[in-house]
């Protein structure tokens, strides 16, 4: 097996997502913290890991790999002894994709990332509302995707959970998803909250980025 080094920052969702899928497959790691708000992305050293200067990142041997969603199917490719947390199924892997594209794609970037951008690295102070009710938006769509599942690709715990639990968790330092309106959510949240390893490598997390966020003193324009 080969050496594995996370570079991150433990409040950063998709550091999270990292470290979920390394602590379900019990691998042993390394973790490299990033300060992002003192630069340490942008520091040479790191742009020639990852161009793109976001994290997590990981190096594995000699694969260095960004992006949390294609390092989580990385791991779970490379080193799970099942295909359960992504399936080898066209139709069942397609699936877990499209949900992890969601999350790429609108959830994190749309969603949150444009929520805590410019509070965070601009100075900003002030929310408008619409990106509030965006949120609402998220919920809804993922509330649909449960369904009758108790997992949001399936009837089965996949990666796709784990970039949606980070994701999901940091929405909610703005907005709650209401239990009567999201029944299924709030189900499912309380069952990601019961996996052993949950705590450590999500929760921590979870706490310090709501802190961070909080101590910025940020207002909803209403």
């Amino acid at each position: 097996m080969g050496k594995i080094t996370l570079y991150g920052l433990e409040a950063s969702p998709p550091t999270r997502s990292c470290l979920l899928v390394l602590k379900a497959l019990d691998l042993p790691y390394d973790f490299v913290q990033v300060n992002l708000l003192a630069g340490e992305h942008l520091q040479p050293e790191f742009l020639q890991k990852n161009p793109q200067h976001t994290v997590p990142v990981v190096e594995d041997d000699d694969a260095c790999i960004w992006d949390s969603h294609a390092i989580l199917a990385y791991l779970v490719g490379k080193y799970a002894t099942t295909d359960a947390l992504y399936p080898k199924d066209y139709a069942q892997r397609a699936l877990v994709d499209q949900r992890l594209h969601y999350d790429s794609g609108t959830m994190f970037t749309c969603s949150l990332r444009a929520l805590t951008r410019p509070i965070l690295f601009l100075g900003e102070t002030v929310i408008v509302q619409s990106k509030i009710d965006a949120v609402a938006e998220v919920y809804d769509l993922v509330e649909t995707f449960l369904g009758d599942n108790d997992y949001v690709a399936g009837p089965e715990l996949t990666i796709a959970d784990f970039s949606y639990i980070t994701t999901i968790c940091s929405l909610m330092v703005f907005v709650e998803p209401d239990a009567s309106k999201y029944p299924k959510i709030n189900a499912w949240l309380e069952r990601m909250k019961e996996l052993p390893y949950y705590e450590e490598a999500n929760g921590v997390g979870a706490a310090q980025f709501e802190a961070m966020l909080k101590s910025k003193n940020f207002t909803i324009e209403a």
